[in-house]
């Protein structure tokens, strides 16, 4: 599968990495999360008419984070596809217990590999069309990684600035936090960039090992308690 941290990696050559955040650099190894429930079967064996099914036209997820919580509205009219994988993963608790294993402050905050391989194995090539860019990447708009067209998965991204180069590469916001924007400034960064660019995590070993290699190797990172659907706007 291609890896969706590349066309970001490139930016990032392009531009020079932000500079790392002292109060991060600092920051005490993150309490364990509560023990994830055994991934269901509609995580271990995606359903494909509910992949298929369209999303409400607006809906809010509330992220509970190590941080706290920050809240995303979504907008299907902004990248069809993308809300509608978003929608599924999250409300079959795809993210719980998930890291920000890629935290570049003032850049980017990454999510979206699972905790448990074997849901990220069975997702791995569950890839979904391209949507067009109809909205900037601007500070906290939410947007899925790639690797090059039609490579979204279930990794996503959160703007920590204006991004609007990105846009030009194809990346398609879907929403923005409304709430919650100092605790996804605050998320852990002092690992900086992944492997092989930097000392951060690796992505093929966050794959094929889950947070087990992530809670040995980078205690530091934030996690991800829960994320909810809490609100459907059909209108």
């Amino acid at each position: 599968m291609p890896n969706p941290r590349i066309h970001l990696l490139a930016l990032v050559v392009l531009l020079g990495a932000p500079a790392t955040s002292v109060q991060s650099q600092g920051a005490p190894a993150q309490k364990p999360p509560p023990p994830a429930p055994p991934p269901s079967k509609a995580l271990l064996q995606p359903d494909k008419t509910e992949l298929a099914a369209k999303s409400p036209a607006t809906y809010t997820i509330e992220f509970v984070t190590s941080r706290g919580p920050f809240k995303v509205e979504v907008h299907r009219g902004w990248s069809p596809n993308g809300a509608d994988r978003l929608y599924y993963l999250v409300r079959n608790g795809f993210f719980d217990g998930a890291r920000f294993f890629r935290a570049l402050p003032g850049f980017i905050v990454q999510f979206g590999i699972n905790a448990d391989p074997k849901v990220t194995s069975a997702w791995k090539d569950m890839r979904i069309p391209d949507d067009s860019v109809a909205t900037s990447n601007t500070r906290y708009r939410v947007t899925f990684a790639m690797a090059g067209p039609n490579t979204r998965t279930t990794q996503l991204f959160i703007n920590l600035a204006d991004n609007a180069r990105l846009d030009k590469m194809g990346f398609s916001p879907i929403g923005t936090v409304i709430t919650g924007t100092a605790v996804v400034d605050q998320f852990y960064g002092g690992y900086g960039e992944g492997t092989p660019n930097g000392a951060g995590p690796d992505q093929e070993k966050i794959m094929s090992q889950g947070n087990v290699y992530l809670a040995h190797d980078f205690p530091k990172l934030d996690y991800i308690v829960s994320a909810k659907i809490v609100k459907n706007l059909e209108k």
